[in-house]
């Protein structure tokens, strides 16, 4: 399957991993996210040099964005934390095809699951129905980051083999550990479109939903991005940002080496208040975010509202090479548009003087629409074992995606909130 080792050449094979330490980050990353190296820290260089291994493959091109949620750090955090761990519902299960001389060839991130909790693609009903049927649901294959709707590659085929023939290889052995552990299904979920296409090339069944994304015009500032708003939401925001900060509430940026302890003290707060409010059970534990601090210091943003000398609310956000993606948002004290602040209108703010290209602010929220965050496709596939459960999924996703499709035009049509030329 390699380059330089035609198929008949070598036999590629598949290792199962109960855990991420059991792989050298160095070997997941160079997968994860080819042609970037990260440091203890999480500060990012380009390796310019492997731009001839991406030679033909434009979905592989040395211009791939950096993502930091597939790399080793976050998800070893998730693990050694404690949050993403058997005891919790997600028992690790990655795949690593290896070619015969046990060099890594891709890699997939994959969970067994016992519920279906935070996955933010929604198979409840599926569930639901099978059990009603008499059939037997869980556990089922997560391919996934945990707790993270963040669109990334899942499939981390190297840029040196054959795509095609890595995705293939990686997908038939999801369905292999499927029937070897008697799950019920797969489910591939945030996908990249080149890997959602190869999938249902592959027989997965296709799924699609929408999140909002504000994208960067080349804006000089947050006035160019007003400016090209309809009147009504240029006036509505300025309004908004206004009164967010009217009780004497400032905005600091916390990155980097300036992220502390304390920080992460007062950011748990606000996550747990929060969480525990809307959820009733966080995902995720103060340890955790004490190991995303000490890796990957460089790819966090703290966005923190502070009033009389103390922290009232946060969003934690990550950074990625041309995209920051908003996570989780918390607050001890209630004040008018502050989440809009401190969530949406900051991180443009932090995407314009970073010369990023986007803003993804995660699962839900049609209310981020006035605010300049426009529909944008997420897309999943899933594989199903039972012929009759496969067969009702199949029907279902065909008129889920057409609504889907039917709602976007809508929206881009008719509810956009910029100006019409």
């Amino acid at each position: 399957m390699t380059a330089d080792h035609p198929p008949g050449e070598t036999t590629a094979r598949l290792r199962i991993l109960s855990s991420l330490a059991e792989i050298e980050p160095a070997v997941w990353d160079g997968l994860a996210n080819p042609g970037w190296t990260l440091d203890a820290g999480g500060r990012l260089q380009r390796q310019e040099t492997l731009e001839s291994a991406f030679q033909d493959d434009e979905s592989l091109s040395p211009q791939m964005p950096f993502n930091p949620f597939i790399t080793h750090a976050f998800l070893s955090a998730l693990e050694e934390s404690g949050c993403a761990v058997a005891r919790t519902g997600w028992l690790a299960r990655h795949l690593v095809l290896e070619d015969a001389a046990g060099r890594a060839l891709g890699a997939v991130p994959a969970y067994l699951k016992s519920h279906s909790q935070g996955e933010y693609v929604f198979d409840h009903g599926w569930a639901d129905a099978f059990h009603r049927a008499g059939g037997e649901y869980y556990p089922k294959l997560q391919v996934s980051v945990p707790f993270t709707p963040a669109t990334g590659r899942r499939f981390l085929v190297a840029p040196h083999i054959d795509r095609q023939s890595g995705m293939a290889a990686l997908a038939s052995g999801l369905v292999e550990l499927c029937r070897q552990t008697r799950a019920s299904s797969v489910h591939a979920t945030f996908l990249t479109e080149p890997e959602w296409t190869a999938l249902g090339d592959l027989g997965y069944l296709l799924r699609t939903d929408q999140q909002f994304h504000w994208e960067n015009r080349g804006y000089a500032d947050f006035d160019a991005f007003l400016a090209d708003l309809a009147s009504r939401k240029r006036k509505a925001i300025r309004k908004e940002r206004k009164e967010a900060l009217a009780a004497d509430i400032a905005i600091d940026w916390v990155t980097g080496s300036d992220l502390t302890e304390a920080h992460w003290d007062a950011f748990h707060a606000f996550y747990m208040d929060t969480g525990s409010r809307k959820w009733g059970r966080p995902y995720l534990n103060r340890t955790f975010f004490s190991l995303l601090g000490e890796r990957l210091a460089d790819r966090v943003l703290l966005v923190m509202a502070r009033r009389n000398g103390r922290y009232i609310a946060g969003a934690l956000n990550l950074i990625g090479s041309d995209t920051l993606f908003g996570r989780n948002w918390g607050c001890l004290e209630q004040h008018p548009f502050l989440h809009f602040e401190v969530c949406y209108y900051q991180a443009i703010d932090f995407a314009i003087d970073r010369g990023l290209a986007r803003v993804e602010a995660g699962a839900q929220g049609a209310h981020k629409l006035a605010r300049g965050y426009l529909p944008t496709l997420t897309r999943s596939a899933h594989w199903i074992a039972h012929p009759g459960l496969r067969t009702a999924v199949a029907d279902y996703l065909a008129d889920e995606r057409a609504a889907i499709d039917r709602e976007q035009a809508t929206i881009v049509e008719e509810l956009s909130p910029f100006r019409r030329t």
